[in-house]
This record gives structure tokens, sequence and C-alpha cells, in this order.
């Protein structure tokens, strides 16, 4: 059975790319903080006939998330497919309009979304490589390409993975292993601030499949 590992995971984005996935034969594992909140959400998707397993990480400890994924490639044969989409809430992530923005609010961000990235990418590109296939996902904000102002720090932070990805796609031509970014223009859910457009996750969760089978696409946007 192929595997996705979704990295991030949580009970929006990730659990519907689960069930994306999962639906279409994928086993799938679970990579995030909280040991009980993947444990629900295991339980929920093997209720719906979809194998699953949880590797807690926090992606700021880049030993961690590379154990992590590494116990998850030995628990499935392999990982097949890498979708990155940390993310976190209003109240713990610190937002900055760019002339209010210290380097240390744009450091967090780079830490927690572009680092992250490369080392969970350096933890499975490797086997991807040898095995001439394979998928690399990335979820960011449409604001790396359409700046947001309130939202300085993080779209900076953004960029620099929208960028980052974009050109490992171009790397990767060739070899089998496809690398593409989703830039999400809606808040997920119900709960976003007051005049944010916003979206179901199971809307935004199928463009991770297109970019799967349509390997010659660097990058899906989705707004409202």
């Amino acid at each position: 059975m192929p595997s996705i590992a979704i990295v991030g995971a949580g009970p929006g984005m990730g659990l519907a790319i689960a069930r994306t996935f999962g639906s279409r034969g994928f086993d799938v594992a679970l990579i995030a903080r909280n040991r009980s909140k993947l444990d629900d959400l295991v339980g929920r998707l093997e209720a719906e006939g979809i194998t699953a397993a949880a590797f807690p990480a926090d992606v700021l400890d880049h030993d961690a998330l590379t154990l992590a994924l590494k116990d998850a490639a030995t628990r499935f044969g392999g990982i097949d497919v890498l979708e990155y989409s940390p993310a976190g809430s209003l109240e713990s992530t610190p937002l900055t309009v760019p002339s209010q923005t210290n380097p240390s609010d744009v450091q967090w961000a780079m830490d927690f979304l572009l680092y992250g990235a490369i080392a969970a990418t350096r933890a499975v590109l490797p086997a991807m490589r040898e095995a001439g296939a394979g998928t690399l996902l990335y979820t960011g904000g449409a604001g790396s390409a359409d700046p947001v102002p309130m939202l300085g720090n993080l779209n900076a932070a953004q960029a620099a993975l929208r960028n980052w990805v974009l050109g490992l796609h171009k790397e990767l031509a060739g070899t089998g292993v496809q690398a593409a970014h989703v830039a999400i223009g809606v808040w997920i859910g119900t709960d976003g601030p007051p005049g944010v457009p916003t979206a179901p996750a199971e809307k935004v969760a199928p463009l991770y499949w297109d970019l799967h089978t349509h390997r010659e696409e660097a990058e899906r946007v989705f707004t409202a």
C-alpha cells in the first residue's frame, strides 16, 4: 500500500488530506505535537476504514521530526507522499505588519514554516530519489505571492517557503519525484477573523491529490 505522511496533522486540513488520500488506498502517518489529538484523528480515520498511525513530533525539533518520519517509513514500508502544513492558532501566532516587524518575528515564522519543511524533506527525499518516485507537497498562504499587510512576518516566511518549493520542483524535474506548493487564500473553517473569506477543508483537499497526479504542475492556489 502507498503511504502519505502529514506533518502538522490536525482536525482541519490534515484530516481532510488524510481522507482524500486514504480513501484512495493510502496508509496515513500523522505527525504533530499532541499525542492525544493524533490518537483521536487515527481513531476517526480507522472508523472510516483508513489505516493510520500517530507519530508525535514538534516541527521546531528537527531531530524529533526526522525520527518520526523515519519511524513512519519503517511502519508503512516507506513514505510515498510527504505533506507539510503546520499551522498555529490566532492566539499562538505572533503577527506583525511589515513596518513593525523585528527580525525575531520573522525568525519564528521561518523556523516553523521553512526550516521544518527542509528538515522533513531531507528525511524522506533520499529514499524517493533512490526509488525514482515520490511526491512532496507543501502548504502556504496566498500571501506568499500577494502579501497581506497584517500578516507581514508570516507572509515573508511563506514567500521563502514558496520560493524554495518552486526551486525544488525545477531541480527534481525528470527524477520521478514531484514537489509542489499549495497556496491557500482563505481561512479554513468558520472561526477566522471578521471579514476574512472562509472555506471548508474538504473543498481544498482535492488540490493536493491533483498535484500528486498532475506532476508537471508546481503550484495550485485556492481562493474564495
